[in-house]
């Protein structure tokens, strides 16, 4: 844990005063970073319960908790932190509190993240691990494998009955829908007719979780469903998997790997822009377009390559390049055991996205939007779209120019006639996007984007030798 023990710092609060990191965290079996504050409603009422639970049983299992406080000051954290009988990380080093809130990707309070002995994540959901099992008997509350989740699980099939780890060597899907849900009585006819005509023959196996309100309705839901079933009487497992792969709405598709692991939560997506399957298994990019959408800007650093003026070659060239370093990364996260690498990448090939919105962010010179790949036609503006140029909602635009054959792609006439005039040719730009550490980019290299200066541009970053600029 001396790793941790450093990010940390070598001194932190008790009731009675400071105490040594190192020798505070010996010994236990667990620790805990409690991120909290006073002024934050369910933290103040899961701190009774949690310091109920710690005192009574907790302490003695040997679980250590460390408060990382969000308070507005310090007398609000002295005084919350009155109430809780475990440890605190000093008030006064923001620094520490903010580097603990990035590399653990806190997005909400209250969040308990569990170590184990050796500062690796057991689990980010320690909340509900805790509060499922106050007393500890579970403790440390690993989280069990998928494996584990389906060994011996009910699958329903035209009437036979097959055991979950049946689907293991094979790529599979996890459905979670329900006939209640309006957007799944969409989705549902379209990937069974997909599934049909080409998934189930390139090798997926999908797997029906339902949230159907009774067995009555999931069973006339999946009259409608060429695919498997996960028993409907078997909701703690269904509970299980939707709080495994962090489930919050539906829809949702998750695709698993032969090896159990996770291959892309946003599988809808993936199926939906490939229904025929031509991407099968639907790796993401190691490198992600940004007329795709932003990917993890918000959760990760991002290295951002503006390229949209560039020519064909170059741009490909830019991508193998990013996608060089990104795989680095990528082997490394897999390596750790992370949920993320400590990178995400990210090329501008065209001047429509959210690449026009990045420019705007980082006060980068403005492109007209790119020329559509297929002609557009003038339709109605009503309905819910939104324009691909500019990112403006349908209901502000004057006329609506959409894609002829079939691309879920508009313009508004702003953007559109902005699009046929000649495009003002740029070098490519490589940046660094950290929304993470306070929304901040750091300036990159132009013209010929390598390796090396990639590479080092990354290396300044880590050094803390770039200077950091606030995103307009």
């Amino acid at each position: 844990m001396s790793s941790f023990v450093e990010l940390l710092g070598e001194k932190l609060l008790s009731g009675s005063g400071e105490v040594s990191t190192a020798d505070a965290l010996s010994g236990n079996g667990a620790v805990a970073l409690y991120f909290s504050a006073h002024w934050c409603p369910p933290c103040r009422g899961f701190t009774p319960k949690l310091a109920e639970w710690y005192s009574a049983n907790l302490k003695a299992k040997g679980l250590e908790i460390i408060f990382v406080s969000s308070d507005r000051d310090d007398e609000a954290f002295q005084e919350y932190f009155k109430e809780m009988p475990w440890l605190a990380l000093p008030y006064s080093d923001r620094a520490k509190k903010d580097a603990l809130s990035k590399k653990f990707k806190v997005s909400g309070i209250p969040m308990l993240v569990i170590l184990d002995a050796d500062g690796k994540v057991i689990t980010k959901d320690g909340r509900q691990a805790v509060s499922e099992d106050p007393s500890g008997a579970e403790f440390p509350w690993k989280p069990k494998t998928l494996q584990e989740v389906l060994n011996d699980a009910k699958i329903i099939s035209d009437g036979q009955v097959l055991k979950g780890e049946t689907l293991f060597g094979k790529v599979f899907a996890f459905y979670f829908s329900a006939h209640w849900c309006p957007p799944c009585r969409g989705f549902t006819p379209q990937l069974a007719q997909w599934y049909t005509k080409d998934l189930k023959d390139k090798g997926l196996e999908i797997v029906f979780v339902s949230s159907d309100k009774d067995e009555e309705q999931f069973k006339d839901y999946f009259k409608e469903m060429p695919w498997l079933a996960l028993d409907f009487e078997d909701r703690q497992r269904k509970a299980r998997l939707s709080s495994m792969f962090g489930v919050r709405g539906i829809p949702a598709l998750i695709i698993v790997d032969k090896d159990g692991s996770v291959i892309t939560t946003e599988g809808r997506a993936a199926l939906s822009s490939d229904p025929q399957g031509a991407k099968f298994p639907w790796y993401p990019p190691a490198v992600n377009n940004a007329k795709d959408g932003p990917g993890d800007i918000n959760e990760v650093p991002t290295v951002v390559a503006l390229c949209e003026t560039s020519a064909a070659e170059e741009q490909a060239a830019i991508e193998e390049t990013m996608t060089c370093v990104a795989k680095q990364y990528i082997e490394k996260q897999k390596a750790a055991g992370e949920d993320s690498p400590e990178f995400r990448f990210l090329i501008a090939t065209e001047a429509t996205g959210v690449a026009p919105q990045l420019r705007k962010l980082m006060s980068l010179q403005a492109l007209n939007p790119t020329k559509h790949e297929h002609p557009l036609e003038e339709k109605d503006i009503s309905g819910n779209w939104g324009c691909d140029g500019c990112n403006c909602s349908g209901e502000s635009a004057s006329k609506r120019w959409r894609c002829s054959q079939g691309c879920d792609f508009d313009f508004c006439d702003e953007c559109y006639k902005k699009s046929q005039e000649k495009q003002v040719p740029l070098p490519a730009k490589l940046m660094l996007v950290d929304i993470p550490s306070g929304g901040v980019f750091y300036d990159g290299p132009s013209g010929e984007i390598s390796v090396a200066a990639l590479e080092k541009h990354l290396s300044d970053y880590k050094a803390g030798s770039l200077e950091s600029k606030q995103l307009n």
